[in-house]
């Protein structure tokens, strides 16, 4: 499985950090629409991604812990060819989490990928993943990601330990309970 450092926080002022992160790339962002439907699995998360932009279809499935920081985090990716049909499958097979749908600025700073994202019904977030090699010590990864994160003017109190889905789940359940 590959692997990579992960840390994410809120976006207090999304313009500014895309300036300084605008700064530290050597290239133009990508920009993406995406859509995440999540689903129910017995360990870490299982995902669905679809672009808006024609970019293919993916399945990913991750493992990471639920923590403030930067914390590794194991994926494998695998393209869909036919990502309604797969949607279709995992949905009567397993429970649909919940689903996301966000704007995502890529710079690449180095082997770190900046995600901005601004998400529908949460707000703007930034997340780094800090691509680490096959036996890299995940130290390295997580000095890079808060030197990172120093420089793009980050502070520790807005740090998120969860991903979107969970959040978006989280802002659902008082509206649900009081329904």
């Amino acid at each position: 499985m590959a692997r990579n450092i992960e840390i994410k926080a809120r976006a207090r002022a999304l313009d500014e950090l895309r300036e300084r992160a605008a700064v530290l790339s050597t290239d133009a962002p990508l920009i993406f629409r995406q859509q995440d439907f999540f689903y129910d699995v017995p360990r870490g998360r299982l995902k669905l991604r679809q672009f808006d932009d024609g970019t293919p279809a993916e399945l990913i499935f991750y493992q990471r812990d639920d923590r403030d920081g930067p914390k590794a985090s194991y994926y494998t990716r695998s393209p869909v060819t036919n990502p309604e049909a797969m949607h279709a499958l995992l949905a009567t097979a397993l429970t649909t989490r919940g689903i996301v749908t966000k704007e995502r600025q890529v710079y690449f700073v180095g082997r770190t990928r900046v995600h901005l994202d601004r998400v529908d019904g949460l707000g703007d977030f930034v997340e780094l993943e800090v691509v680490l090699e096959a036996g890299e010590d995940e130290a390295d990864g997580t000095a890079e990601a808060h030197t990172l994160l120093a420089k793009l003017g980050v502070q520790q109190a807005d740090l998120v330990a969860v991903a979107y889905v969970d959040l978006l789940n989280a802002a659902a359940a008082p509206a649900q309970q009081a329904a």
